[in-house]
């Protein structure tokens, strides 16, 4: 009997938790392309400019590294736009949310988890509608199987832990210490830069390649390519880097975020 009320009382704050993070989900969207002409496909048509960019200035030079083909190497811009674009705006947005609602948590006992991880949502939400669509129709048209359609799902999951477990601890961070988005955005710039994205990895230097697989979107992007673009067979491997490397950086996030939040209600 006192099981089974434990557990309709966990069933219901669950319930609770997820109605309360949809309602914040809805309003981050709402508040950020209020008044806004395209909304949310802005999220579609801003690594789409950015592609073309790189094509129109790096597409010559780089095309040897890509079977000399200028739109495999279009391509493989766009999906490494693709990851770092969502990482910096989840992360970036979810960084102030706990310091940014200390307000509504002062007056009303609330989970604060349930902020950073709501831009996580909108983000989620915002690459479903705009983005994830058309990577799912390269996806279908290079490799003709429905196989490398669902795999997709794997290394696109990876990100998505990714980008919680940085957003929880860049947080909780935040509370205590509030220049670090002047630093963050260094942070970022330098995740860009040593993530293939706009260049082949094949020109990175060995001794600076043993540094970069410190960097967690590093396999995520790999294993987009590889499932995307090479028209091969997922690589197991790969996959398997790549939710590796979102656990562990989810479950750093998630222990820093419980480690400190007893803190944050004296520092909001």
């Amino acid at each position: 009997m006192i099981a089974s009320i434990t557990k309709k009382k966990k069933t219901s704050q669950m319930r609770w938790y997820w109605e309360l993070l949809s309602v914040l989900v809805r309003r981050n969207l709402k508040r950020r392309y209020r008044g806004s002409f395209l909304g949310i496909y802005w999220s579609l048509l801003s690594p789409l400019i950015m592609t073309a960019l790189y094509a129109a200035i790096f597409g010559t030079a780089f095309a040897a590294y890509y079977d000399n083909s200028t739109l495999n190497y279009v391509l493989a811009a766009f999906t490494g736009l693709v990851v770092i674009n969502f990482f910096s705006s989840s992360t970036s947005q979810a960084l102030v949310s706990v310091v940014e609602n200390g307000a509504i948590v002062n007056k009303i006992r609330l989970p604060l988890v349930i902020f950073p991880l709501s831009f996580i949502g909108a983000n989620v939400f915002q690459l479903l509608i705009g983005v994830f669509p058309l990577l799912l129709l390269t996806t279908f048209l290079i490799s003709r199987s429905l196989l490398n359609v669902i795999a997709l799902l794997f290394p696109l999951t990876a990100l998505i832990l990714v980008c919680a477990g940085v957003s929880l601890l860049m947080s909780s961070l935040y509370v205590f210490f509030r220049d670090l988005p002047y630093f963050y955005e260094l942070l970022t710039f330098l995740l860009w830069i040593s993530s293939p994205v706009f260049y082949p990895p094949e020109i990175v230097p060995e001794g600076v390649k043993r540094i970069l697989v410190f960097n967690p979107l590093l396999p995520i992007i790999n294993s987009i390519r590889q499932i995307s673009l090479s028209g091969s067979l997922p690589d197991i491997t790969l996959i398997f880097a790549s939710l590796l490397s979102g656990t562990i950086v989810l479950t750093v996030g998630a222990i820093s975020f419980i480690l400190w939040q007893d803190k944050f209600m004296d520092l909001l």
